[in-house]
């Protein structure tokens, strides 16, 4: 018998289905959308007058080292304070919506603080990936979206970290002021942070405070671009604020008790900078920023930082949590500390393997006695991002559950697929400066075309919610004309691998048969092996333990097949592991499946010689001749 479910307030979940003459459904939550403010900040007000000594957010003073640093904290009061003199400066500097702001840098306190500020008084600002500045050799994007921004202002945290990106802007962006935070000012046309921060307050501060409305801009995200150069998503200070009270009736126990989280998603990207910053401002919590990354190195950050702190909600991409739970099998105390508050964890950006959650679940069990609540969803930057949840306790990957109260969902056929689309206060008006994509990213009715392919658990209970169905862009013809599913085939093969395959990448456009590149977890492989933890990856990748294991998979997957629609036929194991650098993998974790499959074409090629290498798996069905 399974352990019970730490009890958890949720909202309730009843969905209103109705099937059209057109062939397209229509579904709603039949609970009303309640009141939520207009601007942004507004919580922040009424945080730092409620609870003015609470604290908001923090992080290490100093990088950590061979022990964790203090925290640097920052309680709701000092915040309003600072950002109001911030916002002053800004408005000194006559930034507006033709003179944007644009910030370079990681997650930090003076990030945040610059972007509330700007918040606070209506002018738009956009957070942009630091790849585009650190990893790009040419500054394409960063280029790019600067062009789209026409920035008066850009922050970066470190003058020397972006000394390459700041040396361009001041030779091709020139009215641009550059603003630096500590003391590593590099030039005279470079100026600090500080600077801003004793700027004397102003009756214009609370002027422009008062006019800002729902539909003035609040900043832009840019898209990861992996069809082409990024688009800048509107979002709007309405539709921030609407999504996160959608949010917060789903999850009301986030009212309930102020959270806490110590979260490390990039504010560049809309699960971290909407979602997870947007929640604890919006419900009075407590924001630790997390300098690590579910990365071999970034990971210890981390750690150090769960072995003092206990969240209430913890939100991270599968990578992530698979990391984390690594750790907790390792450390009993560990255990106890993460799991002594916590009541509900959430992923996002890519599928969760059931072994972690499986995993997640029994080390719960054994700490606590109750399993801890793993909650997902579907969202995107356009709907700001939170569409749908399964919010509920007992859910699976893949479950997407049923739409936020106030926004409706439309399913519309697409050959064999169902491509769900979106219309509510949540969804975006369209792209930054760029009329034809907004004008094709809706339909006649005005829903948003999200790409995303859904279907029913249950098409006659639509409260068992939807399930995820690919992505409509990366499903492909075989040279037969069949259809192949690429997120389910994915899904599936990831399942399969129990633990072994971190993600795989599915192959066979205009071909004959599938193949599938495979992206190992080492650490899992090790132990199929039973070598050491100084082995290399290679060493890993040809042990003969290794081989026979991933070819049984492969082969009991070849046998369940119901056709070469889901039959992967061939596949070999990726050496490298894919690179953020050159788009391979996104700020959230999740791999850019059309990215890889250009930089790695010699892989793909290999896959379909007629005399394939003794390194590629080719599996055997059972009577096949």
């Amino acid at each position: 018998m399974s352990a019970p479910f730490r009890p958890v307030r949720f909202g309730p979940t009843v969905t209103q289905k109705l099937d059209r003459a057109d062939g397209t459904t229509l579904l709603r939550s039949t609970g009303p959308l309640e009141p939520y403010p207009v601007r942004f900040t507004e919580r922040l007000v009424h945080w730092a007058r409620h609870t003015p000594n609470g604290l908001f957010i923090a992080r290490r003073s100093a990088d950590i080292g061979s022990a964790p640093s203090a925290w640097q904290p920052l309680t709701y009061a000092q915040t309003l304070t600072k950002i109001r003199h911030i916002a002053q400066a800004l408005l000194d500097r006559r930034l507006d919506a033709n003179r944007t702001i644009v910030i370079l840098s990681e997650n930090s306190l003076e990030h945040a603080l610059l972007a509330l500020a700007a918040l606070h008084v209506g002018i738009p600002y956009a957070p942009l990936s630091p790849p585009y500045s650190l990893i790009s050799g040419d500054f394409g994007k960063l280029r790019h979206t600067l062009n789209l921004m026409t920035p008066g202002l850009i922050f970066a945290q470190k003058a020397v970290t972006y000394e390459r990106a700041l040396h361009m802007i001041a030779t091709e962006f020139p009215e641009a002021e550059i603003v630096v935070a500590g003391d590593d000012q590099q030039g005279a046309s470079v100026h600090l942070f500080e600077q801003l921060v004793a700027t004397p307050v102003t009756a214009a501060v609370d002027d422009r405070h008062a006019h800002v409305t729902a539909d003035t801009i609040a900043k832009i995200l840019f898209t990861s671009g992996s069809t082409g150069l990024p688009k800048g998503v509107i979002n709007t200070h309405g539709m921030w604020c609407a999504n996160l009270q959608q949010i917060t009736q789903t999850f009301p126990f986030m009212a309930d008790e102020p959270p806490l989280i110590v979260d490390w998603l990039p504010w560049n990207h809309t699960f971290g900078g909407n979602h997870n910053f947007g929640l604890i401002l919006y419900n009075g919590g407590s924001l630790y920023i997390d300098d690590g990354k579910p990365t071999p190195k970034g990971i210890e950050a981390t750690m150090a930082n769960l072995r003092e702190l206990s969240p209430t909600l913890y939100f991270n991409v599968p990578k992530g949590f698979e990391e984390v739970l690594t750790r907790l099998r390792q450390e009993p105390e560990l255990c106890q500390r993460f799991f002594s508050r916590l009541q509900m964890m959430f992923y996002a950006g890519a599928s969760l393997p059931q072994t972690v959650w499986d995993g997640l679940e029994e080390v719960a069990t054994e700490t606590t006695g109750q399993r801890i609540p793993m909650i997902t969803g579907l969202g995107m930057t356009e709907s700001s991002p939170s569409a749908l949840f399964a919010n509920w306790p007992g859910s699976y990957a893949g479950l997407l559950g049923c739409p936020v109260p106030g926004l409706e969902l439309k399913l519309v056929p697409n050959d064999d697929k169902t491509e769900v689309r979106y219309r509510g206060p949540n969804v975006t008006p369209g792209y930054w400066r760029q009329p034809e994509a907004t004008a094709t990213a809706f339909d006649a009715e005005g829903f948003f075309k999200t790409g995303d392919a859904v279907k029913f658990v249950d098409r006659y209970d639509p409260n068992k919610g939807l399930l995820f169905d690919g992505r409509i862009a990366e499903d492909f013809k075989l040279n037969t004309g069949t259809w192949v599913s690429v997120g389910m085939l994915r899904a599936a093969l990831i399942k399969a691998s129990t633990g072994l395959l971190h993600d795989a990448v599915i192959t066979g456009h205009d071909r004959e048969y599938l193949g599938a590149l495979l992206f190992l977890n080492v650490e899992a492989c090790r132990a199929v092996t039973g070598l050491s933890a100084g082995a290399i990856a290679h060493e890993v990748w040809s042990h003969p333990a290794l081989r026979h294991t991933m070819q049984t998979i492969l082969d009991a997957l070849a046998n369940a097949a119901t056709g070469s629609a889901n039959h992967i036929a061939r596949a070999v194991i990726a050496h490298d592991p894919p690179s953020i650098d050159v788009g391979e993998i996104t700020d959230k974790g999740s791999l850019n499946q059309r990215t890889i499959l250009k930089h790695r074409a010699a892989l793909v090629t290999a896959l379909y010689e007629d005399s394939p290498s003794s390194e590629t798996f080719i599996t055997q069905q059972r009577g096949a001749k």
